[in-house]
């Protein structure tokens, strides 16, 4: 199986620490989704995102977070940090069963059916995708042709919703950051950026692919690399703005603290030997 996800041809060579920082990086949410969680809170309104600015979505005429500067930290006194204890609680329980029991599940399932099946059968290319031509068909066999058909619409289905919500949550990032900081008294930059970053990213992956890089396995796993540098910027910013910014009563400590600065260091070590591996050869 290890032979399966780190062998995929001369470009770009071996990647197996890039096939481990990229596990890392999809774990959980991973990469950029925990970026974009409190985003979302925000144009929810959830918590402490009801006090964000509003802005009127131009297509829905929904109410939507708009960009600000400022923010708003309530008072550290006994009621109000009661409240926060009470939804720091439900905020972890969510996580632990979402991202933990869930997750775990799931990976659990879905490694058992593709060990019972395609890697006990072979006959497929490891450097590309094909086993999952022949998972579905294994499946037909041995469950009924309907199941290997639903099987793959499934998997249709699931990574395209995946690739229309990170196309979403990476513009909104993107446009967000680049409101606040850099165009926040543009009177055109406003919601046009948003569509400009989604149809920017869109042009970038076609033009990837025209260039011939179009080894699925090999763009997943670069991909995942990529997220795993994010990450290291991610955890050291957030370490800072935690520390920096943050009430005493409401910083991280503790368990959790040593837990970020671990992501730190693992995340920028990895980094740093899939940069030297995979470029190394260019000085």
């Amino acid at each position: 199986m290890s032979q399966v996800v780190t062998e995929f041809g001369r470009f770009p060579g071996e990647l197996e620490v890039a096939v481990l920082l990229g596990a890392l990086a999809y774990a959980g949410a991973g990469g950029t989704n925990n970026l974009v969680v409190s985003n979302w809170i925000r144009d929810k309104g959830y918590g402490m995102g009801k006090y964000a600015p509003r802005i009127v979505s131009p297509i829905s005429g929904e109410e939507e977070a708009a960009p600000s500067g400022q923010g708003y930290v309530f008072r550290p006194d006994e009621p109000n940090m009661e409240r926060w204890r009470d939804w720091w609680r439900k905020a972890n329980i969510e996580q632990f069963v979402s991202f933990f029991v869930i997750g775990a599940l799931t990976i659990t399932v879905f490694s058992l059916v593709a060990r019972s099946t395609v890697f006990q059968a072979g006959g497929f290319e490891e450097a590309d995708f094909d086993f999952i031509r022949v998972e579905g068909n294994l499946l037909k066999e041995s469950v009924g042709p309907w199941f290997g058909t639903m099987f793959w619409l499934i998997g249709a289905i699931a990574l395209f919703a995946a690739a229309l919500g990170i196309i979403d949550y990476v513009a909104r990032l993107v446009a967000d950051v680049l409101l606040v900081g850099y165009l926040r008294d543009s009177p055109r930059w406003t919601e046009r950026l948003y569509f400009a970053v989604v149809w920017g990213i869109i042009a970038f992956g076609v033009l990837v692919l025209l260039l011939g890089f179009d080894q699925p396995l090999t763009l997943v796993v670069l991909a995942a690399a990529l997220s795993d540098m994010v990450m290291f910027v991610y955890s050291i910013l957030l370490n800072i703005i935690n520390r920096r910014f943050m009430p005493e009563a409401l910083r991280i400590r503790g368990v959790r603290l040593v837990a970020l600065v671990w992501a730190v260091g693992l995340f920028g070590v990895l980094s740093v030997i899939v940069i030297i591996d995979q470029f190394g050869d260019l000085f």
